[in-house]
């Protein structure tokens, strides 16, 4: 079936890949995603014939690699990029550091929830999740059954990237957070519960070339990347 595209932002931080977590480095993730004819309607090999017909970029593979482009260096220089898509400097972040003003009374509240609740026992690490894999719909379904185990997805700029969950059938993340609760916890969680959450989970937005994460903006045509 068809997945939500988790974002490639942090992916670099996290133990597994994709939403089953099939794949263990983003060499190998990178490789798959150019040989399906459903992402990329094409192949490795077909990016290696193209990038060799380009002296532009064969300048520039022979000055990084010694060599021109071919499979292992290809797959390198874009797991190389991958890697640098890291975004530090959340406010969550430089409160943990010591700045008890980067957060507001009512988002320390929103941890203070998100932690009592036992969101925490998912959601935690340098990347706030992404480092375990979990069964949804404990107590009641969350979205479509398939697949029944998943990676959790971290939730740094989480709220930049709806929609949420595996098959993307959360529109908000108000929503989100109230699925989750009945159907991971078994709890109805009250609206200033929700609230206070949300609020929490806006803090994890992070910066990437000092700028705040955004929500991406789909074009005429085109659907969210």
């Amino acid at each position: 079936m068809a997945l939500n595209t988790p974002t490639v932002f942090n992916a670099s931080l996290n133990f597994r890949l994709n939403w089953e977590g099939s794949v263990r480095s983003l060499e190998e993730g990178i490789e798959r995603s150019l040989n399906n004819p459903a992402i990329m309607a094409s192949s490795l090999d077909e990016a290696v014939k193209k990038l060799r017909g380009d002296p532009e970029m064969v300048n520039q593979f022979r000055a990084a690699y010694g060599q021109q482009p071919n499979a292992a260096a290809i797959l390198d220089a874009i797991a190389t990029f991958e890697r640098s898509l890291v975004t530090p400097g959340s406010r969550f972040d430089r409160w943990l550091m010591g700045e008890a003003d980067a957060i507001t009374a009512e988002e320390l509240s929103g941890y203070q929830v998100f932690k009592s609740l036992g969101c925490i026992t998912c959601h935690q690490g340098v990347n706030v999740g992404g480092n375990m894999f979990q069964r949804h719909g404990i107590f009641h379904p969350l979205g479509s059954r398939e697949p029944v185990v998943l990676r959790v997805p971290s939730l740094r700029n989480v709220a930049t990237t709806a929609p949420y969950f595996h098959d993307g059938s959360a529109a908000t993340l108000s929503e989100a957070v109230k699925s989750m609760g009945f159907a991971q916890l078994d709890r109805v969680l009250t609206d200033q519960q929700i609230s206070a959450i949300v609020a929490f989970l806006n803090t994890l937005t992070g910066t990437y070339r000092d700028q705040p994460v955004r929500p991406a903006v789909p074009r005429a045509g085109i659907g969210r990347p």
